[in-house]
């Protein structure tokens, strides 16, 4: 655990090398002014560059940890212009959620308001649990790998994520939530292990959520898996009272062993900055064409699709970070789709969080309006007729028409909850239109 007295000077980077169970060091990642690295006044926030480790260069199997960014070679890497440090290591970076939890556990309740001490991104990194997204993660130690990792209940993981929201979060209390710090996201998480050794994300209710938002992502999830979007099992417990939603871990195939996952913001060259403000559907589909293998499916179909039904749902927190492939060293592979939750919505009209159809030009942005008339319009975007575009559409349409109440039966809402979600996110008129 940091000092909080002074910041991190470097982190070093493991890896699970494809079907491995075990960790191997990768490389280094370090202030752009190594040179003066003592000096906390001289870290600041990045921007950090990698090196690979001389000893994983010399490995047969090893492989790059994104090659668009870090291709394997020798010598510092830059991230890039605007960038702190490169995409496909900042994904395995906590969240605001995450954050919070650090926050809490080195700086006390009162926060970093209060401290002297200004935490960065390579302590977020070094802090937050070993058990993150992907196949990464980040030590104090180049010789000894040592996981941040909890064996509390999600009973105990619960109670500690109220006593955050409640603001009596103890240093004690904060330890145990250490190991979901690092699964992304604004809300509440833990990761939670079945006794037949799969792994769960928990998403946890609050009592101040606005309406059902667990169970809304569990509608979502069952309706998608029912339209044929490839999603990770999903299932609704209880904790504590509340609804918790179990999302099974697709980065964890079994044996121990873990998946390299990127986010389309890395794929697509962003940061966090400027991601949400210029993320593109074709443009991350452009991508998608360049870095899947040969002979990879219609990859335009199956984006459309998942476009379409965050459309229906009513889902416009579709951000570049709620999307991710896979990487296996050479090519990408869509991820199974997550994070489809329902939004709150004050009008008729809203948008989604990425443009959908091509910008007429690169200083322009393309429509997100969330209608079947944007759907229709940026059909050859993805490689298909608006025909084609229409009946993909009319046909989710018809499957979660026909498929609602069994939905609504899945994620335990009530019949007060089921009548408005529908007609307001699910199938709102507009997105009809």
């Amino acid at each position: 655990m940091a000092s909080t007295s002074e910041r991190p000077r470097r982190a070093y980077v493991w890896v699970w090398l494809p079907e491995q169970t075990e960790p191997v060091l990768a490389g280094a990642l370090e202030p752009r002014n190594r040179q003066s690295a003592r000096s906390r006044s001289a870290q600041g926030s990045g921007p950090f560059d990698f090196a690979y480790s001389p000893s994983y260069l010399d490995r047969p199997d090893a492989i790059s940890l994104y090659t668009p960014e870090l291709p394997l070679e020798g010598g510092w890497q830059e991230p890039g212009e605007e960038r702190s440090m490169a995409g496909c290591l900042r994904d395995g970076s906590p969240d605001s959620w995450g954050q919070r939890v650090i926050e809490s556990r080195l700086l006390g309740a009162s926060g970093p308001a209060t401290s002297d001490l200004e935490l960065d991104d390579l302590t977020y990194l070094l802090e937050s649990g070993s058990n993150r997204i992907g196949a990464l993660d980040f030590q104090y130690s180049n010789t000894n790998y040592v996981p941040r990792q909890t064996s509390a209940t999600l009973d105990e993981l619960h109670r500690a994520a109220q006593a955050l929201e409640d603001g009596t979060l103890t240093a004690e209390l904060a330890i145990a939530l250490t190991e979901g710090t690092a699964v992304g996201g604004a809300r509440p998480k833990v990761i939670v292990t079945a006794e037949d050794g799969r792994e769960y994300i928990a998403k946890l209710s609050l009592s101040t959520d606005p309406y059902p938002i667990v169970k809304a992502e569990a509608a979502g999830m069952d309706l998608a898996r029912r339209v044929g979007i490839p999603v990770p099992h999903t299932e609704i417990v209880r904790s504590l009272g509340r609804e918790v939603l179990l999302v099974e871990r697709f980065d964890r195939p079994g044996n121990k062993s873990r998946r390299m996952i990127v986010s389309a913001l890395t794929v697509l060259g962003f940061s966090d900055f400027l991601g949400a403000r210029w993320s593109s559907y074709p443009e991350f589909l452009d991508k998608l064409h360049q870095l899947a293998a040969p002979g990879t499916g219609s990859l335009g179909r199956a984006l459309l699709d998942r476009i379409i039904f965050n459309i229906l749902i009513g889902n416009t927190d579709d951000h570049a970070r709620n999307h991710a492939v896979f990487w296996d060293g050479q090519h990408v592979e869509l991820t199974p789709a997550y994070d489809l939750c329902p939004q709150l919505r004050m009008g008729r009209e809203v948008n989604q969080a990425m443009d959908i159809g091509r910008a007429p030009s690169s200083s322009a942005q393309g429509t997100r309006a969330s209608n079947r008339s944007t759907i229709v319009a940026a059909a050859a975007d993805y490689g298909v007729t608006p025909t084609e575009a229409g009946n993909m559409f009319d046909r989710q349409v018809d499957i979660i028409q026909a498929n609602w109440e069994e939905a609504v039966a899945v994620a335990e809402l009530t019949r007060r909850e089921a009548d408005l979600l529908f007609g307001r996110q699910v199938l709102n008129t507009y997105a009809l239109t």
